[in-house]
C-alpha cells in the first residue's frame, strides 16, 4: 500500500474492505456458534475446500461465481447428508468429499485461462479487491442467514441441546439441520471473495470459540462472537493497512490472537 494512514483510511477500496468485512462477521458470528455447538467445523471445511470447483465451474462457463459456488456448496451439504443417511461416517464421508472437491476444484481451475494465477485470490481472499457489487453479494448473502437465523433461532437451539426435547415441542430436528447446511453454503459462497475458500471457516468457528467461556446464553455468545469478528476485521484491516500484510490472513491471524489472548479469562464452557 502507498500513502498516507489518513489518505489510505478514506480510500473507497478500505472502506469496501470494512463494509464487506462487518457484513461477513455478522452472519458468521451466530451461524459460527452453532458450528461450534454441534461441532460441524469440519463440515465447513468441506463446504468451503468445494467452493473452488464452483469457481472453475463458473468460470469455464462464463457464470456469475458466486451462484457457482452456492451451487457446489448445497450440492456438498446434500451429498454428505445423504451419505449419512446411508450410514456412512460423517467425517469419513467429509474427508472424502472435501479433498475430493478441492483436488477436483484445482484441477479445473488448471484448465481455466487465468484462473491459475489467480488462485491465491480465491483460495486466500482479497478483500481489498471487494467491489461494489461484491458488496450487493456480501450484504444480501448476509441479510439472508441473519433473517433464517432470527427466524428458526430458538427452534435451532432447542434442536442443538437436545433433539428428543426439540421433537417433543413439535421442532423436526433435521429441518433445522437443513438449515443451518443451507445458511453455511450462503455463508461460504458469499465470503470467497473477502477471506477465501481456505480461511472462510475460521471465521466461523475462532470468533464463536473465543466467545465460549464468557457468555451466560446462546445468545450472548452470538452477540460476544459477532464482536469478536468485528475487532478481528479492524484489527486485520489495520495491519494490513500499516504491515503491509496479507488482509485476508490478517484478520485470521487478528481473531487467533484474540482467541490466545481471551483464553486465560475463559470461566467454564457455556
Amino acid at each position: 500500500m502507498t500513502g498516507t494512514p489518513v489518505t489510505l483510511l478514506l480510500d473507497d477500496y478500505l472502506i469496501r474492505a470494512a463494509l464487506a468485512g462487518l457484513a461477513v462477521v455478522l452472519a458468521t458470528g451466530p451461524l459460527g456458534c452453532f458450528v461450534v455447538w454441534r461441532r460441524m467445523a469440519y463440515f465447513g471445511d468441506a463446504t468451503a475446500h468445494a467452493a473452488i470447483l464452483g469457481v472453475a465451474l463458473s468460470l469455464s462457463l462464463g457464470g456469475p461465481v458466486y451462484l457457482g459456488t452456492l451451487g457446489v456448496a448445497l450440492a456438498m451439504g446434500w451429498l454428505v447428508a445423504h451419505l449419512a443417511g446411508r450410514g456412512e461416517a460423517v467425517d469419513t464421508a467429509l474427508g472424502v468429499l472435501a479433498h475430493g472437491a478441492l483436488a477436483a476444484g484445482l484441477v479445473a481451475a488448471s484448465f481455466v485461462p487465468g484462473l491459475r494465477g489467480d488462485l491465491n485470490a480465491w483460495l486466500f481472499g482479497d478483500i481489498l479487491l471487494v467491489r461494489p457489487v461484491d458488496l450487493l453479494w456480501v450484504w444480501g448473502g448476509a441479510a439472508v442467514v441473519l433473517v433464517v437465523l432470527a427466524w428458526r433461532w430458538q427452534a435451532m437451539v432447542t434442536a442443538t441441546v437436545n433433539e428428543e426435547l426439540a421433537m417433543a415441542a413439535g421442532i423436526r430436528p433435521a429441518t433445522e439441520r437443513l438449515l443451518l447446511t443451507l445458511a453455511m453454503a450462503i455463508i461460504v459462497a458469499v465470503s470467497i471473495r473477502v477471506v477465501g475458500a481456505l480461511l472462510v471457516s475460521a471465521l466461523l468457528v475462532i470468533p464463536a470459540a473465543s466467545a465460549r467461556g464468557f457468555a451466560r446464553s446462546p445468545e450472548q455468545m452470538a452477540l460476544i462472537a459477532t464482536l469478536v469478528g468485528v475487532l478481528s476485521v479492524g484489527v486485520g484491516l489495520g495491519a494490513s493497512l500499516f504491515a503491509d500484510s496479507p488482509a485476508g490472513p490478517s484478520i485470521i491471524a487478528a481473531a487467533a490472537a484474540i482467541f490466545l489472548v481471551m483464553l486465560p479469562f475463559r470461566r467454564g464452557l457455556a
